[in-house]
């Protein structure tokens, strides 16, 4: 079997040592397109706070497909990796629809209010498949269902070549699935350190500073320094464990002060914010 290069260029620059860029944007086909010709290094498809369409979901990832852009850079790893952010709270433990956004394509999904270690375990296996107890990396098991026919042809892949790397990264050095899971609660920052210290295969914590800043009665007020505290905690935490930390908000205003707290995964507004994401670029080097 050839050598398969890395396919997640979120994954790419997060092992490389660097800053992720990505943005949450809509599910629709122009904004498909234009995210696809950005110089993010990923999107994240909102259905959240916006409305579930997996179909449409579909047609946007087939959108964001460019046969030039594959010509010219010479790869499978598409310019701008896709991911998801799904409507359900970490406790509802929906596996099924990890399982139906995985199925079409997409290379991670982030997790909202994820906020225990059952949570957070939930999380990481709705994205493995399953395999025996006495396997390498078996933990923690995988419940994801066996239907890799879509996703293994969007990759460009064998439905063998498929399955060696539709895996959890940095759990599975190959894996190129990203699973985030967002803290956004007070319970949540007191049981991070026990997430990510029992449950490999977690990529991404990102910060809900919406709904945290809300259960701290200072609503989207994110300097206030009850809630700057917070965020901090978060990231000292993530620093902790080595686990790269991300922030949903940055601006003009914050994204020196995030770039050198140390931050590796900023979510800019798009498509308004390009001047944003062109500033953490020089910022970081990028």
């Amino acid at each position: 079997m050839a050598e398969i290069p890395r396919l997640n260029g979120i994954i790419k620059a997060l092992e490389e040592g660097k800053t992720a860029f990505v943005s949450f944007t809509s599910n629709d086909i122009e904004t498909a397109v234009a995210m696809a010709g950005s110089k993010l290094d990923g999107v994240a498809f909102e259905m959240e706070h916006a409305p579930l369409d997996i179909p449409g979901l579909r047609h946007s990832l087939q959108y964001m497909l460019d046969r030039r852009q594959v010509v010219d850079r010479g790869t499978l790893a598409p310019a701008v990796t896709p991911m998801v952010r799904i409507p359900p709270n970490g406790n509802e433990m929906n596996q099924w629809l990890a399982k139906q956004v995985l199925d079409i394509g997409m290379y991670g999904i982030i997790f909202p209010h994820v906020s225990s270690v059952e949570e957070a375990r939930n999380a990481v296996s709705a994205c493995r498949y399953p395999r025996l107890a006495s396997e390498p990396l078996y933990d923690p098991p995988g419940i994801r269902g066996d239907a890799p026919n879509r996703a293994a042809r969007y990759w460009g892949l064998t439905q063998q070549e498929y399955y060696q790397r539709a895996d959890v990264w940095p759990l599975a050095p190959d894996g190129e699935i990203l699973v985030v899971i967002q803290c956004e609660e007070v319970r949540a920052i007191e049981n991070l350190p026990a997430m990510l210290k029992e449950v490999p295969g977690i990529g991404v914590v990102l910060i809900g500073e919406g709904d945290l800043s809300q259960e701290l009665g200072h609503p989207r007020d994110y300097d206030h320094p009850v809630v700057a505290d917070h965020i901090n905690r978060i990231l000292e935490i993530c620093k902790e464990h080595d686990v790269p930390c991300g922030h949903p908000h940055p601006s003009a205003d914050n994204i020196e002060r995030l770039v050198e707290a140390g931050f590796r995964f900023l979510m800019p507004g798009a498509p308004r914010s390009f001047a944003v994401l062109n500033r953490a670029r020089e910022l970081t080097g990028r």
